[in-house]
Formats: C-alpha cells, sequence, structure tokens
C-alpha cells in the first residue's frame, strides 16, 4: 500500500509542476501579442487511486493581432494553488516513506 501512496505522491509532484510551468509560460508571454494561454486540466489516473494526470486545452484563436490573452490575476491563483498542490504531493511522499520505514524496521 505505501508503495501506491507514493506513486501517488509522485504523479500528483508531476501534476503540479507541469501545471505551474504552464502558468508561468502564459505569465512571460502577457506582452506578446495574440498569445493565447493554455489551461490546465487535472484528472485521476486510471484504475482510480493510481494517481493524478493533467491535460492542457489550448482556448480557440479568435484574433491573432489583439493583446495577449493572459489573466494576470488568475494565472497568480492558479500559481499559488499549484504550489499548495505541490506541498501536499511532497507531503504524501513524505509519509508514505515513514510507513516503508516502519515496516522495514518492523520486518527486520
Amino acid at each position: 500500500m505505501a508503495i501506491a501512496v507514493l506513486s501517488s505522491g509522485v504523479t500528483g509532484l508531476n501534476a503540479a509542476e507541469r501545471a505551474l510551468g504552464n502558468s508561468a509560460h502564459a505569465i512571460a508571454n502577457i506582452g506578446t501579442q495574440g498569445f493565447q494561454p493554455s489551461q490546465a486540466y487535472f484528472a485521476e489516473s486510471q484504475p482510480a487511486g493510481s494517481g493524478v494526470t493533467v491535460s492542457f486545452q489550448a482556448q480557440q484563436l479568435q484574433q491573432i493581432d489583439g493583446p495577449s490573452q493572459t489573466d494576470l490575476a488568475k494565472e497568480t491563483t492558479n500559481s499559488l494553488v499549484y504550489e499548495k498542490q505541490f506541498d501536499f504531493s511532497a507531503k504524501v511522499i513524505k509519509t508514505a516513506d515513514q510507513m516503508l520505514g516502519s515496516l522495514i524496521d518492523t520486518k527486520a
């Protein structure tokens, strides 16, 4: 069980890191004419309980020569959420590591 929890924590870390990178990309391109940021979507991996996946959906191109469609307030808020998600996943990994250590100590 601890191995499955460890795997879930790692996929959570990876998903949060990719989503944070997506937000950083959007913020970095806030001054780029016509930039259309992607939206991150999280889903549970299959089979259930095996982790988290993230996918990105780009917005439809509406105008090529217009200003960037990046919403700085939204991206800043998303970045804070992804940071907390990353921290939580790291705590899951730490707990799984402690569980595995206890299990090994018990068996030894």
